[in-house]
């Protein structure tokens, strides 16, 4: 084989097996190592070579002269995804830019992976932000915002409101804030995400991308198409399941034969434990190193081609919004709700005080500032009386103390039926009903 190298052209042995002994010394010795010690007796080494050799200086030298090597004859398609192997030399060196060709590190770690942020805007109670952190060396967090999102649909109306795209953009911003005190960083742009996220898994080198699974149409038809790019790169999608009060996994049926009817889907989960909530990452994975990815600006309301109404005008000058986004906002309205259920006293038939009484968290729910499951524990612990065991109750009603339960358990029940007619491909579907019944 050539060698880029001029003056040891003439010293470059022909022997295949040269490379093989040559790499297993280089990256599992100390960083300077004898050569007496390196080479094996019976092998003969050219006269040129130094006595002393830099592992880095090295390892970049024979990435640089060998960028296809194999010991096949025949040309081998780039491995991406392979385990841990005892010669790092044994499969080809991928031709990608900066992804390695072994994915994992020594200790069985993710060099480098990507967590893109969907509906799920928070760093508690996080499966898919916890996973890609213990799993990786390095993580690059991402959010997309996707003009499909924006405009007008086919009737006529906005896709995404004024009011709601700006609880959007403050969701993100508080995030990025949370990922910034914890040592990362959020990524964001304004983009498909199958082009967002193909590009820079492309820049780090990433060989995994993390997220969390969706219910609707279109947000599973842009699952579809994430995967199907990622795929054509050698990239692994994973996704995880955060959106609801019971896991989907814990489900007594397959979601195919989930009930119609809100009677019978309660019916069903009777008894089904709640899982316990995901504990904060304190110190997330620091961002890759190479790629000279910018963490981008956070779009505007102009940016998205939307205005502000006269009121968002009027609240802002007045300092008097009602609703923040982000998840910093949402933990303050749980506790402020929880101690105020906690202080009330409950009426006779079991019912709270006042006509608008209410919790008030569903917008946070709705972008993932908040968890189902977190707002649950921490009323179970702080207002034991306004929330109870729902399994426990024999005659299964909606009223009195176990209200909130039966509200997060609607709202399962909506996003459940939700991802059962999701698909494309459906003959013919029996219609939802949503009557307790009868």
């Amino acid at each position: 084989m050539e060698s880029n190298s001029k003056p040891h052209e003439e010293s470059t042995p022909q022997n295949p097996n040269y490379y093989y002994y040559y790499s297993q010394h280089l990256f599992f010795t100390s960083i300077t190592l004898s050569l007496p010690t390196l080479i094996p007796t019976h092998f003969t080494f050219p006269p040129k070579t130094p006595t002393s050799l830099k592992i880095p200086n090295q390892i970049t030298s024979l990435c640089h002269q060998t960028p296809t090597l194999s010991l096949s004859s025949n040309p081998t398609k780039p491995l991406f995804k392979s385990t841990v192997s005892s010669n790092p030399l044994q499969n080809p060196l991928s031709l990608t830019p900066r992804r390695p060709s072994e994915p994992f590190s020594a200790t069985g770690c993710r060099r480098t992976a990507v967590v893109w942020f969907r509906n799920d805007l928070r760093v508690h109670d996080n499966e898919c932000l916890t996973s890609v952190n213990n799993e990786s060396i390095s993580v690059l967090p991402v959010y997309c915002f996707d003009p499909r999102d924006y405009g007008k649909s086919k009737s006529g109306f906005d896709k995404t409101g004024p009011y709601r795209a700006s609880f959007l953009i403050e969701s993100v911003s508080d995030l990025r804030k949370s990922l910034r005190a914890r040592g990362s960083d959020l990524i964001v742009r304004v983009g498909r995400p199958e082009t967002v996220i193909t590009e820079l898994v492309k820049a780090v080198g990433a060989d995994a991308v993390y997220a969390h699974s969706e219910v609707a149409y279109d947000e599973v038809k842009g699952e579809v198409n994430v995967e199907k790019v990622l795929k054509d790169e050698g990239v692994e999608v994973k996704y995880y399941w955060g959106s609801t009060l019971y896991h989907v996994d814990d489900l007594p049926f397959k979601l195919e034969d989930m009930p119609t009817d809100y009677g019978g889907f309660r019916d069903k989960v009777k008894g089904v434990k709640v899982r316990k909530t995901i504990e904060v990452v304190d110190r997330l994975r620091g961002l890759p190193v190479g790629g000279d990815v910018e963490p981008g600006e956070i779009p505007s309301l102009g940016d998205l081609g939307l205005s502000p109404t006269e009121t968002m005008n009027q609240a802002k000058a007045s300092g008097n919004a009602t609703l923040v986004g982000g998840e910093t906002e949402a933990l303050e309205r749980l506790k402020m709700f929880a101690s105020e259920c906690k202080s009330e006293h409950a009426k006779d038939d079991g019912s709270l005080y006042g006509a608008n009484f209410s919790c008030k968290i569903s917008p946070w729910l709705a972008m993932g500032c908040l968890s189902p499951r977190s707002m649950f524990d921490e009323l179970k612990k702080s207002a034991s009386r306004t929330i109870s065991a729902a399994s426990s109750r024999k005659d299964g009603g909606d009223s009195g103390t176990n209200w909130l339960m039966y509200e997060l358990l609607w709202r399962d029940f909506f996003r459940f039926i939700t991802k059962k007619y999701s698909s494309a491909k459906q003959n013919n579907p029996a219609p939802v009903t949503a009557c307790a019944g009868v």
